[in-house]
């Protein structure tokens, strides 16, 4: 039996995760090691310290290597953050074959065609995606080898990525001795994780809440339809936290897992946390209300946010299959509720099916990245082609709306200050 060992490592700002895997003739996927660090050295998907970033991917690489006895030279790796760009493209060419029949051939020259458009100097491209041919006078055609026509377009997407941040990510990757296999957007492996086919068929968008950024990806009929990186996540949470109660980060995080919650009927209103069991240097207690006020103040920014992306192409509570929660912020209870009620859409944490081995150490949304990029990486050939290629843009230019962000929190936290 044929044996491929595979290996992603997600590079979040929170943590650095690597899972090695078997995929073997039987077409299942095996987890046979998992390695999972502090992040250092990254912020919002770049690197900022490129010594401290590859001493976090050894550290993760060693602790999957030891679990799984499987030697890593390359890795398939995840690339998110802000600077993440997407164009449609076009690319027509005639076909090659004197009986007009299409050939793979044809399908690559058309892709190639479609690199001609203009990317900006600071951005390599890191994916191309064919979307749908058309042959002649027939549109949406899903796979046209093999049928006749004269004329052959492609309409794809083409992904972009900082060449800076890629240049130091491969920099980085390389000093902790291994290679860069290939990139893949950390929403799209995400979305290959957590959803089926049918879901996007109908209409479906998958929300990851990093630690700071948070990411929008929607598809429908199957096709990927829209993207954003917005650029606040749930550490956003315990930053207000820490400064709503005058405390550490450290405490202000153990709060929030402790006690946070996305709605108010879990708790009565006088109820109280005493930080001192959090930290023996602490002497002050806080209410259980206030702190669910502070989390929801950043909670309703976020999604509106994300609100707007979906106002923009039409699909604000027009998803069928709904909102798909995953990244570490999903693991807030009672977040469905809140998103379900803040989105008026159907909401799911997203679970990763079809997958064997030592699922307990990956049974987390905050692995959700780490498994897609594995199943991208498997399933490539059916939906992309890799490559130089480049496509206006459909991640949203969200950054200036976040200057605003904290005035409904700040307003919140002068219940805590005297």
């Amino acid at each position: 039996m044929r044996r491929q060992y595979i290996t992603s490592i997600d590079l979040g700002t929170s943590a650095i995760r690597c899972v090695i895997a078997e995929y073997d003739d039987d077409e299942k996927i095996r987890i046979l090691g998992v390695g999972s660090v502090p992040s250092e050295g990254l912020r919002r998907g770049a690197v900022v310290d490129g010594s401290a970033v590859s001493q976090s991917i050894r550290s993760a690489l060693d602790k999957a290597i030891l679990m799984s006895g499987v030697p890593v030279k390359s890795a398939i790796v995840g690339i998110g953050g802000c600077d993440i760009s997407v164009q449609e493209a076009k690319g027509v060419v005639a076909v090659g074959r004197a009986n007009n029949e299409v050939t793979e051939d044809d399908l690559n020259r058309a892709i190639t065609a479609a690199q001609s458009v203009v990317v900006p100097n600071n951005k390599d491209i890191i994916l191309v995606i064919p979307k749908n041919y058309r042959l002649d006078d027939q549109d949406n055609i899903t796979d046209p080898i093999g049928l006749k026509g004269v004329r052959l377009e492609v309409n794809a997407q083409i992904i972009e990525a900082s060449s800076t941040n890629i240049k130091n990510i491969t920099s980085a990757m390389e000093r902790a001795g291994v290679a860069v296999e290939k990139f893949v957007p950390e929403p799209l492996a995400t979305a290959e994780a957590v959803l089926s086919k049918r879901q996007k068929e109908l209409g479906v968008a998958v929300i990851s809440l990093g630690a700071s950024t948070t990411s929008l990806t929607v598809f429908e009929e199957g096709e990927l339809l829209h993207t954003a990186v917005l650029p606040i996540g749930a550490d956003f949470i315990t930053h207000d936290l820490a400064i709503g109660m005058r405390t550490s980060i450290d405490v202000a995080e153990k709060v929030k897992i402790s006690y946070g919650s996305a709605v108010y009927n879990t708790v009565r209103r006088n109820d109280e946390i005493d930080l001192s069991v959090f930290d023996s240097h602490e002497e002050s207690s806080v209410l259980h209300d206030h702190v669910i006020e502070i989390i929801i103040a950043r909670l309703d920014e976020i999604f509106k946010l994300v609100r707007d992306e979906l106002k923009k192409i039409g699909k604000d509570g027009l998803l069928p299959a709904g909102v798909v929660l995953t990244g570490g912020g999903s693991n807030l209870v009672h977040i469905t509720d809140y998103v379900k009620e803040y989105l008026q859409l159907p909401v799911q944490i997203g679970k990763v099916s079809g997958i064997f081995g030592i699922m307990d150490h990956v049974d987390d949304p905050s692995f959700s990245t780490s498994i897609g990029l594995i199943m991208w990486h498997i399933n490539e050939d059916d939906k992309m082609v890799g490559g130089d290629f480049a496509l206006s843009s459909m991640f949203g230019g969200v950054s200036e709306k976040v200057s605003g962000l904290a005035s409904n929190v700040k307003d919140i936290f002068g219940k805590f200050l005297p």
